[in-house]
């Protein structure tokens, strides 16, 4: 497929990292340095220049394109770029980043004509809504319309043998309605079968029902503790969407922002939410307002640095889980190591759903693990795939795991009994590089 990408930033950065190996791309930007970076570690095709302008447009290709994935910062140009690619050509597709709440309203009401319209806001909202209800998780995602939770969990290196961890997973007390579909030990994928048993240490990929992902959360962290309350540091866009969600869940919120406009703007905008005037780092207001009770804390200001000390610190005041935004995607380990309990990078987010439309058509949802090393696929088997109808138990290594079946609007975590049909939904992990495969004997 042939592939237009405006943008050469950090969310262009990862469509092309994710693209480029099965697709024919050409980058957009003004700044001449990205392309050059993109262009020496990737075999693409770069143009400098105005990407709402036709002259550019048509340099880059456009008439020939399958695909444009408008996705540079300023949304605007990504509006013009978008409509410039559907009048020069007709079977285009195109996919814009937006960061308005009103362009996304109107592109649902069908003021604009393009195909899907992103928010990154809205979507790193979502996965932190996610990861909220399921607080051992350092990753999830919903598929199938939230019948489907995706979670990838660490295993404390203090566990010790019990129901699950240690002992061989046909064995295992594994919380109903989920499937273990990978165990990643240090550099080593293995895709679990019955005798293998989770380590401390390991990492682990669950695919299972909402319910089933908070038992496993409660087994992996040993607490049955729920989610009632979250504190959100920074009332931007960012932090009044993320807030503005949660609310939805019934949780209570507390939002908190040094600039004086931003927490006046976002008391107004949420009357349900308690919005305070305090820096993130006081911690007179911390201890004042008991910040510690909260059962966890989201940090959306506008620098790393400030992110991973107000993680910390709030960390020290006895929060937990700590989720801290990623502005430079360099920064994630060093979250981590920091203390922090969930990095967040909203580019990588939001690349995620510009990826999926350059993959099968029959690909309903992606999620992307552990630096895009891995995949998770929502797809529908054709009627001639050589593995439809087939049993579970029958079924050839393609490196890859089903850990559930939509089928009818109903959900199936298949055991080895259970046969592949036609017209299921299949939700797949694979590595990355096999994805193709699977894709192709589906």
């Amino acid at each position: 497929m042939r592939i237009v990408v405006l943008g050469a930033g950090h969310v262009g950065q990862a469509v092309v990292d994710a693209l480029h190996t099965e697709h024919e791309i050409t980058v957009i930007d003004q700044n001449e340095d990205r392309l050059s970076s993109l262009a020496d570690r990737y075999d693409v095709r770069t143009v400098a220049g105005n990407g709402t302008t036709k002259r550019v447009m048509r340099d880059a290709g456009i008439g020939e394109a399958s695909l444009l994935i408008a996705c540079s910062p300023r949304e605007e140009a990504n509006l013009v770029s978008a409509m410039l690619a559907k009048k020069l050509c007709r079977d285009i597709r195109v996919i814009v980043r937006t960061s308005s709440v009103e362009y996304l309203e109107a592109w649902r009401e069908r003021e604009i004509d393009v195909d899907f319209m992103v928010s990154s806001e809205l979507e790193t909202a979502i996965a932190i809504s996610g990861l909220i209800g399921v607080p051992a998780a350092r990753q999830t995602d919903v598929f199938a319309d939230g019948k489907v939770q995706i979670v990838e969990f660490d295993v404390p290196d203090a566990s010790g043998d019990g129901p699950v961890i240690g002992r061989p997973l046909r064995e295992a007390e594994i919380p109903a309605n989920s499937k273990v579909v990978a165990i990643i030990r240090g550099k080593e994928l293995i895709l679990p079968r019955g005798s293998e048993a989770i380590r401390p240490c390991d990492r682990i990929v669950v695919i299972g029902s909402p319910a089933s992902a908070r038992s496993w959360s409660r087994v992996i962290a040993r607490s049955s503790e729920e989610v009632e309350d979250v504190v959100i540091f920074g009332a931007g866009q960012m932090g009044t969407t993320i807030a503005r969600v949660l609310l939805a869940r019934d949780l209570r919120v507390r939002l908190v922002d040094a600039d004086h406009q931003r927490a006046v703007d976002a008391a107004e905008a949420l009357p349900d939410a308690r919005v305070f005037h305090a820096q993130a780092f006081d911690p007179e207001f911390l201890e004042r307002e008991r910040i510690g009770s909260a059962s966890g804390a989201v940090f959306c200001l506008n620098d790393d640095a400030k992110n991973l000390y107000a993680a910390v610190l709030a960390r020290v005041n006895g929060v937990s889980p700590t989720i801290a935004l990623v502005h430079d995607p360099a920064a994630v380990p060093v979250y981590e190591e920091g203390g922090v309990d969930i990095a967040i990078n909203p580019r990588q987010v939001i690349a995620e759903e510009f990826v999926r439309f350059a993959h099968d058509p029959r690909i309903r949802q992606i999620a992307m693990l552990e630096g895009d090393r891995f995949e998770i696929l929502d797809l529908t088997v054709r009627e001639e795939s050589e593995l439809a109808r087939k049993r579970f138990d029958d079924l050839p290594q393609t490196g890859s795991v089903i850990g559930a079946l939509i089928r009818n609007g109903k959900v199936i975590f298949p055991h080895g009994t259970d046969t592949l049909e036609p017209g299921d939904r299949a939700i797949i992990f694979v590595e990355s590089r096999r994805a193709a495969l699977v894709e192709k004997v589906l």
